[in-house]
């Protein structure tokens, strides 16, 4: 098996692309060309982000999601390692060592994952994920703006 490249020009402006908060890039994913990882798609909406992922593929992936409570929104970014259940065992092993050179580009992120079935492709765990490595949680999930006090309704 030939020894990995990585577009490390091509990663990087789709990871500058998804951490932008003007950009509406929420997400980018890189799958291998042959023994190179290149960006494979991006995109705005987590069904489109779900469809990008095969039995048969490995795939590395970079999300924004959005955190906070009412008093402060926040994006947390996750980056996440694919490996099909139908990939053979020598590529699955291959992965930790390509998994170090992706990380060399997109080098920001809260949390990082590895999934191998497409129903773990989920949204919410992904968000529960990240609230759980970003700490407090004081928000009530409620607010008043005419007192601009919070409380429990």
């Amino acid at each position: 098996m030939a020894s990995t490249q990585v577009d490390r020009e091509g990663l990087h402006s789709a990871y500058s692309d998804v951490r932008d908060d003007k950009s509406d890039v929420n997400w980018a994913v890189f799958k291998y060309e042959g023994s190179q990882v290149t960006v494979a798609a991006k995109g705005q909406t987590f069904d489109d982000f779900k469809a990008q992922f095969g039995d048969d593929e490995r795939a590395f992936a970079y999300l924004r999601i959005q955190t906070g409570d009412e008093m402060s929104k926040r994006s947390k970014f996750l980056m996440l390692t694919w490996v099909g259940t139908e990939v053979s065992p020598i590529k699955k092993a291959k992965m930790s060592t390509d998994k170090a050179l992706v990380k060399d580009v997109l080098a920001n992120f809260a949390v990082e994952l590895t999934i191998e079935s497409a129903h773990e492709l989920d949204h919410e765990a992904f968000l529960q994920e990240l609230v759980k490595a970003g700490g407090a949680n004081y928000g009530t999930r409620f607010r008043d703006y005419a007192c601009g006090c919070s409380r429990l309704a």
